[in-house]
């Protein structure tokens, strides 16, 4: 019997498992692909967002505000890679103007600080590289980047060392409650619980149906990127937003943490939840609007287009609760801020429990640390392709990634066997031959830990479903 079953392994989940880790609980995490981060928390800007650009007096405002307050005490914990950038909201016209007033208005309420409207001239000290049209920005102080995938793993690597159990490849297929348990269910095989935490992003509404709860819906939104090389990462120094609309936060160009340029996301409602195709006509509105804010990326240095699907529910609003079934906690509608909110999220949930009876004892053996993966390299680092040293030999030579890493990304306690899972990890396949160099070699790796023909180790898996994106060259060849 646990005494919490999460279902959903993106970063809310495993900032649920981390956080209620720190109490002598048994908790199961449950996922129904082959690997954590893999529905919207490796796919989105991986910004750590300001206050003000959540409404104030709703739950995303309270936890987009705590969430951004806690990031580099987590970062310092977890070494996940956290940078503070500062943001700049750009208006070109006087409509937009009266949006930035919105904004620092909602700002001011919800308490951020040294929020200000700084004038084309003041812009230009900051950012260079900003586009002639632009009028006035809003600078926020709060904003960061991070890697948003790398965050995802490390709270599922600590969660894990400090005992959770983590269950890949388990799609829930039925729930039903028994007296004071539940009994959930698998495509593996079932469990018992006595609390269940429903964190299934997209297909939260699908889980709560499971138990009878029908009280809110999801509707899937898709958001496109083209992630750029590290060349062009300097064009911007924040992040550079444009004044948001009804769909959203609008395009955005910024330096991810990593030292990419990054431009995206659009915003289009689908009925298809695994609906993560690109379409070039839509990414050639993306590439004119994030021209208006920086004009000068080259497009021809385009390594590769992704996209993400957001989890926007009917309620306008996250979703942190007990359902009517007493026990079944749904976080749910989990949209932007959602990245930014999920270790606040994740204190609350723990708050719930509390309240739904749950006794929480501290875990007096919690380990609140994990060592980062990615060593960073230095101008003396004396590294080289088939070196006998493990910490030198490099097998991804645009990221400078060795074999060391990437045996140590595999002792973490998630038993991954993907190229990609390896990518996420340590960057190897992120530089700019997108792994044409490096993925043999990983493929090679991959191979002899898991005592498997090269053959069958796969780029990532086949329960992520085939997505069709546009050939990086149809990108490379759209004009300035």
């Amino acid at each position: 019997m646990k005494d919490i079953i999460i279902i959903g392994a993106g970063v809310i989940g495993c900032a649920i498992a981390r956080e209620l880790s720190r109490y002598n609980l048994k908790i199961l995490l449950l996922e129904k692909l082959d690997d954590v981060s893999l529905g919207s928390s490796k796919a989105n800007s991986g910004i750590v967002h300001g206050a003000y650009s959540a409404k104030y007096g709703t739950l995303k405002g309270e936890m987009c505000k705590k969430g951004n307050s806690m990031y580099e005490q987590l970062d310092k914990e977890l070494n996940f890679g956290f940078r503070k950038t500062g943001s700049l909201t750009l208006a070109f016209n006087e409509e937009q103007m009266e949006e930035l007033k919105k904004l620092l208005d909602n700002g001011i309420k919800q308490g951020e600080e040294g929020l200000r409207i700084l004038s084309r001239e003041e812009i230009l000290s900051i950012e260079p590289n900003i586009g002639p049209e632009v009028l006035a920005g809003l600078h926020s102080q709060s904003v960061g980047v991070c890697s948003p995938y790398e965050a995802t793993i490390a709270l599922a690597e600590n969660a894990i060392l400090n005992g959770v159990e983590l269950k890949l490849n388990s799609e829930v297929i039925s729930i039903k409650k028994e007296n004071d348990y539940f009994e959930v269910e698998t495509s593996k095989e079932k469990y018992k619980g006595k609390k269940v935490i429903n964190c299934a992003g997209v297909y939260s509404d699908i889980i709560a149906g499971l138990i009878g709860n029908d009280s809110f819906s999801v509707k899937p939104r898709k958001g496109q990127y083209i992630l750029l090389g590290k060349d062009q990462g300097d064009l911007v120094n924040t992040v550079v937003f444009q004044a948001p609309t009804k769909m959203g936060k609008g395009v955005l160009v910024v330096k991810t943490f990593h030292g990419n340029c990054m431009i995206g996301p659009d915003a289009i409602d689908i009925e298809d939840r695994e609906d993560k195709d690109t379409s070039i006509d839509e990414l050639e509105k993306m590439i004119e609007t994030a021209r208006k804010s920086i004009p000068s990326f080259n497009i021809k240095r385009s390594l590769t287009t992704f996209s993400g699907i957001r989890a926007c529910s009917d309620k306008g609003d996250f979703i942190i609760e007990e359902s009517s079934v007493k026990g079944f906690i749904n976080v749910a509608g989990i949209e932007s801020p959602g990245l930014t909110s999920a270790p606040a999220i994740a204190q609350r949930v723990s708050e719930i429990l509390i309240d739904s009876g749950l006794k929480l004892d501290i875990n007096e053996n919690f380990n609140p640390f994990r060592k980062g993966i990615i060593i960073k390299k230095d101008e003396d680092f004396s590294g080289k392709i088939d070196h006998e040293d493990d910490s030198l030999n490099i097998i991804c030579r645009c990221e400078k990634v060795t074999k060391k890493e990437i045996l140590d990304s595999f002792s973490r306690g998630i038993d991954f066997n993907t190229t990609d899972g390896v990518k996420r990890r340590t960057r190897a396949g992120m530089g700019d031959c997108q792994g044409h160099f490096c993925r043999p070699r990983v493929k090679n790796i991959i191979s002899l830990l898991k005592e498997i023909n090269m053959e069958e180790v796969k780029v990532r898996s086949e329960k992520e479903g085939k997505t069709n994106r546009v050939p990086i060259n149809d990108i490379r060849k759209i004009d300035k």
